[in-house]
């Protein structure tokens, strides 16, 4: 009889599992952007995205606090679960009101939202672990936390794609006291390389296409980009050398999350380089660039700013100017 309810709810649990993905409503996750992850604490962005390919209406509540609308399991290749991150047990203990609204997805249409995987899970080795989102439309029962798998899909839960993650081991410090950056496909040291300007603008918007945060940093002058506001150029020359890294590292992660200078972070669908000037010292490429936005297409002209030293190139400022759209 125990062998019987144990099949039966295996079947119900598979089931339900099989009617979420053939209802046309689908989790999908994959990696906010391309970088190499290190041992460490720096962030790892999981983009989740619900698409909704059914030809009804698909409705969930979300909470404001991601924690109660969405888990994350990792796992390393022998199928061993990797601890939670103490962060998200006290997300989760709060005996405050958990605020929501609901969504609703029309046929064709999506949501999606970024979180932190290491707000979720533990993730302190190097290796190679599979990452799983599982995602609560009725948000998730405190109650029953416990006694709800990552593996079972009930009440209408969902599960997204398995997502391979390669964590390397600690990062390689090079001479300025930043991270080397490493290529993602290849693990080889990205190093700046002899090129004129205009190549160089054309490397970093292509990088920006494919996500490569790496490669898209690659010739930016950091400290002078940070030099063109003058609160923090004030606060740069109060800093101590760690804390200089410390803004470095920020306005790094601000600008993958589009929280600062946000034209320079937008994704171009094209672009073109129109015109090209420089001398010894300096150097300016303009370029014609357009964004998809919603049924619009916006065209836009940058003007990238330029300085050689050490005879490399390196972005060191930027404007923009709207044209209008097509």
């Amino acid at each position: 009889m125990k062998k019987y309810f144990l099949f039966l709810f295996c079947f119900i649990g598979f089931s339900l599992y099989c009617f979420a993905q053939d209802s046309g409503v689908s989790v999908v996750i994959r990696f906010y952007d391309k970088k190499v992850y290190y041992a460490e604490n720096d962030p790892i962005f999981i983009l989740v995205t619900i698409a909704n390919s059914s030809p009804s209406v698909y409705r969930f509540r979300i909470s404001d606090d991601r924690a109660f609308f969405v888990d994350f399991d990792a796992r390393t290749p022998a199928n061993r679960p990797l601890e939670q991150a103490d962060v998200l047990e006290r997300r989760r203990s709060t005996s405050s009101q958990i605020f929501y609204r609901d969504v609703s997805l029309e046929a064709g249409e999506s949501f999606s939202f970024i979180e932190n995987l290491r707000d979720y899970v533990k993730i302190n080795t190097p290796g190679s672990f599979i990452v799983q989102a599982k995602v609560y439309p009725e948000l998730l029962d405190i109650a029953k936390r416990q006694t709800v798998s990552l593996g079972l899909n009930s009440g209408g839960n969902m599960m997204s794609n398995r997502l391979p993650l390669q964590i390397k081991p600690k990062a390689v410090i090079g001479a300025d006291g930043l991270a080397v950056a490493l290529d993602v496909e290849t693990g080889a040291i990205i190093a700046r390389e002899k090129i004129s300007p205009d190549q160089i603008v054309t490397w970093t918007l292509r990088a920006r296409q494919k996500s490569e945060w790496e490669k898209f940093f690659l010739y930016f002058d950091i400290e002078k980009m940070l030099m063109r506001s003058g609160s923090r150029q004030r606060q740069w020359r109060a800093e101590s050398e760690e804390g200089r890294q410390r803004m470095v590292a920020t306005y790094r992660t601000e600008l993958q999350k589009s929280l600062t200078d946000s034209d320079l972070s937008a994704i171009p669908m094209y672009f073109e380089i129109e015109n090209t000037n420089y001398n010894m010292e300096e150097g300016k490429v303009i370029a014609l660039e357009k964004f998809k936005t919603g049924d619009y297409i916006e065209r836009k002209r940058y003007t990238y700013y330029l300085e050689k030293k050490d005879d490399y190139w390196t972005i060191i400022d930027y404007t923009v100017m709207n044209l209008g759209t097509e």
